[in-house]
């Protein structure tokens, strides 16, 4: 309360058929009134509307998975308190779900007061996956998932993550998924900032953030083969959850937790990362978490600063203009031993810099590809599917 108002105003809303829709509101151990609105709303809405009163839980995996277990509808939708449905939200990811028979529905979200993901919202698709789009970088449980699908498979929230189980659970729907719709051309979902700024996923202690990434972590390297397609999806963890522990509060963290901190990730940079991962991130990223994995803090926050103060780096092209080195903190200082690659700006940072040959340095790629090539054993060996 008072947001519940209007999440539940926003159901009201709903241009879907009453008749097709179900309600199941869980009132985890609230103290503010949230468990008698729920009752007058059960009484009054057009659809049917079941609502259970539980003891607190803590976090939202636990009433999720109760509300899941009462739901009976071809398809479910996880709506927060906070939040709001646009009017044809579910009447439009519905069809679409009908229409090309996929599994998950993502519908555009808007902020109020807050920043909602962007890069997935360019273009509506009737069908796509994980690999192939944006909708990695959005894991959220506010999709549409078919229920027959978290079933067959016997999915749930893990109760035992205070944060980041929802992105746990969605990158599961999507791996499993019989193909993915996103609805782009509509805003379905509107994501409200709270003035109180209590929200989960900003609450918590930083090792809890630790926790998520290696859940997440783990789920991509038990479901996806070694290989390109599992390296872009590590990206995902590595940016999204590890990457802010080591940013601006990094300066302000006291020298305990700073080491703390490191010792978290350790284990984490050991087992999945590696140059194909750090290849897809921007080099101050990629600089950055690979002081991370060999465990330099000193240099580390030399980094964090010059990037906090939004100094722009310096370009060197070499090997006639088809190598861009950005010049962050320590590029070719002995005393750092930080390999050159690191510093390497692939072509979507590249193409910013004058003087970058792009075409120039593919050709070269492909002859070192070639080289590499000539130099590997043929005889017996079978070539591997990728």
């Amino acid at each position: 309360m008072p947001y519940l108002v209007e999440c539940l105003a926003s159901v009201e809303r709903q241009t879907l058929d009453p008749a097709r829709m179900e309600v199941i509101a869980v009132d985890d151990g609230s103290t503010d009134g949230t468990g008698e609105y729920l009752e007058e709303f059960a009484a009054r809405a057009a659809m049917p509307v079941t609502v259970i009163h539980q003891e607190n839980s803590g976090g939202p995996s636990g009433p999720r998975n109760v509300g899941l277990g009462k739901a009976a509808g071809r398809y479910v939708f996880f709506l927060d308190a906070d939040d709001r449905l646009g009017p044809e939200a579910l009447e439009r990811m519905v069809a679409m779900a009908d229409k090309n028979g996929t599994d998950v529905v993502l519908g555009k979200v808007e902020g109020i007061n807050r920043k909602p993901p962007k890069s997935m919202w360019h273009k509506t698709l009737n069908r796509t996956d994980v690999f192939s789009s944006n909708i990695k970088f959005t894991l959220s449980a506010q999709k549409l998932f078919r229920r027959a699908l978290l079933e067959q498979h016997g999915m749930r929230f893990d109760e035992s993550l205070w944060t980041g189980e929802d992105a746990l659970f969605t990158m599961e729907a999507y791996l499993r998924a019989d193909g993915v719709s996103v609805v782009a051309d509509y805003p379905c979902y509107y994501l409200v900032g709270r003035e109180d700024g209590k929200h989960v996923t900003k609450t918590g202690s930083y090792t809890l953030r630790f926790d998520s990434a290696r859940a997440l972590m783990n789920l991509i390297a038990d479901m996806v083969p070694a290989g390109p397609r599992r390296d872009t999806l590590m990206v995902r963890p590595f940016l999204v959850t590890l990457l802010p522990q080591f940013g601006p509060k990094f300066l302000k963290d006291s020298e305990e937790v700073r080491r703390h901190k490191m010792e978290l990730a350790q284990p984490l940079m050991d087992t999945h990362w590696n140059p194909e991962v750090a290849r897809r991130l921007r080099v101050h990223e990629r600089l950055r978490l690979h002081l991370v994995a060999v465990q330099r803090p000193g240099p580390l926050v030399d980094v964090i600063e010059f990037v906090r103060a939004k100094k722009q780096a310096g370009a060197l092209l070499e090997k006639r203009g088809t190598h861009v080195y950005l010049v962050y903190p320590h590029f070719r200082a002995k005393a750092a031993g930080i390999p050159d690659w690191i510093y390497l700006a692939e072509p979507r940072e590249a193409r910013a810099v004058e003087g970058y040959r792009e075409e120039a340095a593919n050709t070269f790629l492909r002859r070192a590809v070639r080289r590499m090539r000539r130099t590997l054993p043929t005889r017996g060996v079978k070539a591997a599917a990728v």
